[in-house]
C-alpha cells in the first residue's frame, strides 16, 4: 500500500471516528441532564479509570499508553461539554464579564500605591511607569504591600515577580497564597545595577556590600570577583544605599540604582555591575477588586491539581486546544503540607474570548482550590 492509499484509508477511518464522536458527545448531552435531575458531579474518577484499564488492555501492550491518552482526553472533552450544559453561566465567568463592565475605560494616571522600600527603589520606578503620578505610601516588606491593598489602605500595590537572570521572586508568589488581592496590570523593567559608596571610598578598601538578595543574585559574577568582600542581604536596594550613608563608612557599599546616588549623594563607584545588560524584571501591579482594563491579553492562575498521574497535562492540554499560550507555570509549597504544591499560570489570551470564559467555569467547577488573580495586560 502506498502512501496515497494509507491516507485515503486514514481519511476513511477519520470519518467513520467522527460519526462515533457526535454520536458520544449526544450521548453525553443526556448524562449531563441525568446529573443535572439528580444533583450529580459532571467528574466519575473511578469510572474514567476503570474504562482507561479496560481500554489498555484491549488494545495491548504496544498501544496501552497511546489508547489511554486518546481517552483521557475524551474524558476532558466529554466533562467540558457537561460543564457547559450543566452550569450555561458559571461562577467566575459572570464575575469576570461584570469586572470588564464596571472597570474604567482608562487605567489612572494618579493613585495611592503602596510600595516596598523607601525613595529610589526599583518598585518607585515601576509605579511611576504603571501611573505617572503615584501618591506612594512605603512599607517595610512585600507582604505589607499586600496587607495594604487588602485593607484597603491604597487603592493598588507594586511588586516584583521575576527577574530576567535571577529567576522568580518566591515570597512574592507564597503572598499569592496567603492574601487575597488581583493583578490589573505588568511591566518589564530594565535594572542596572551600580555599586555605590561615600565619597571618596576605593574598591580596594570595601569590606562589605550590602542590597537586597536579588540584586545580588544579579550581580553574583562581580561579588564572585571580590570573595574577600563580606555580602549582607537587607530588603530593599535603596534602603540598602541608605544605610551607607546612615553608617558613615568608607569601607562600606550598596548595590542600588543610579537614582540612590542622586538621591543619597552617594558616588557610582562602578557601572552596572549586574551578570548581564540585559536585565530585566517583571513587576505586577495588584488591587483588591477584580478589574479587566481594555486590552487585557494576559490571565494569572492559582491551582491546586488532585494527585493522579496526569492532572498537571490535562489543565495544560485544556490550554493547548484553545490555541492559548502558556507564558509561566510556576510551582510553590503549600503551607503546612508535605510535598504538596499550588501551581500558578500565566497564559495569553484575547479580552472577553467566550471560550476562555468557558474555560475558566470549568477549571473552577472541577478543581479543589482554583485562584483567578487577574486578566490584564503586560505594558
Amino acid at each position: 500500500m502506498d502512501l496515497k492509499e494509507c491516507r485515503a484509508k486514514i481519511d476513511a477511518i477519520d470519518d467513520s471516528l467522527l460519526k462515533l464522536f457526535v454520536e458520544r458527545m449526544r450521548v453525553a448531552h443526556e448524562v449531563a441532564q441525568y446529573k443535572q435531575q439528580h444533583h450529580l458531579p459532571v467528574g466519575d474518577p473511578a469510572r474514567e479509570r476503570d474504562i482507561l484499564v479496560r481500554m489498555a488492555k484491549a488494545a495491548g501492550p504496544e498501544l496501552a499508553g497511546y489508547t489511554q491518552r486518546l481517552y483521557a482526553t475524551l474524558f476532558d472533552v466529554s466533562r467540558a461539554y457537561q460543564h457547559e450544559l450543566k452550569h450555561p453561566n458559571g461562577g467566575i465567568s459572570t464575575q469576570i464579564q461584570k469586572a470588564c463592565s464596571d472597570t474604567p475605560a482608562e487605567f489612572p494616571n494618579m493613585a495611592s500605591v503602596a510600595v516596598q522600600g523607601t525613595d529610589g527603589a526599583y518598585s518607585e520606578i515601576a509605579a511611576e511607569r504603571f501611573f505617572g503620578l503615584p501618591e506612594i505610601t512605603w512599607v517595610r516588606s512585600f507582604s505589607g504591600v499586600a496587607q495594604a491593598v487588602e485593607k484597603g489602605l491604597c487603592k493598588y500595590g507594586i511588586l516584583p515577580v521575576e527577574n530576567s537572570n535571577y529567576g522568580t521572586v518566591g515570597a512574592v508568589y507564597d503572598l499569592m497564597q496567603q492574601h487575597k488581592f488581583h493583578v490589573v496590570r505588568s511591566l518589564k523593567l530594565h535594572i542596572a545595577h551600580a555599586l555605590l559608596t561615600l565619597p571618596g571610598t576605593k574598591l580596594e578598601n570595601i569590606k562589605e556590600i550590602i542590597s537586597h538578595e536579588q540584586a545580588l543574585g544579579q550581580c553574583e559574577r562581580f561579588l564572585t570577583a571580590h570573595p574577600s568582600i563580606k555580602i549582607t542581604s537587607v530588603e530593599n536596594t535603596a534602603v540598602a544605599a541608605k544605610m551607607v550613608v546612615e553608617a558613615n563608612r568608607t569601607d562600606v557599599a550598596a548595590i542600588a540604582s543610579k537614582n540612590c546616588a542622586k538621591l543619597y549623594n552617594l558616588t557610582v563607584l562602578s557601572d552596572d555591575v549586574q551578570n548581564s545588560p540585559n536585565n530585566y524584571t517583571r513587576f505586577i501591579c495588584i488591587a483588591k477588586d477584580l478589574m479587566v482594563f481594555p486590552g487585557a491579553s494576559r490571565i494569572s492562575l492559582l491551582l491546586s491539581l488532585p494527585h493522579r498521574p496526569g492532572a498537571l497535562y490535562s489543565v495544560i492540554a485544556k490550554f493547548a486546544a484553545l490555541g492559548l499560550n502558556l507564558l509561566k507555570l510556576e510551582s510553590r509549597p503549600m503551607p503546612g503540607s508535605d510535598f504538596e504544591f499550588r501551581f500558578y499560570f500565566d497564559i495569553a489570551a484575547a479580552e472577553r474570548s467566550q471560550a476562555v470564559l468557558r474555560l475558566m467555569d470549568e477549571l473552577e467547577s472541577e478543581l479543589e482550590n482554583f485562584t483567578f488573580l487577574g486578566w490584564y495586560s503586560e505594558v
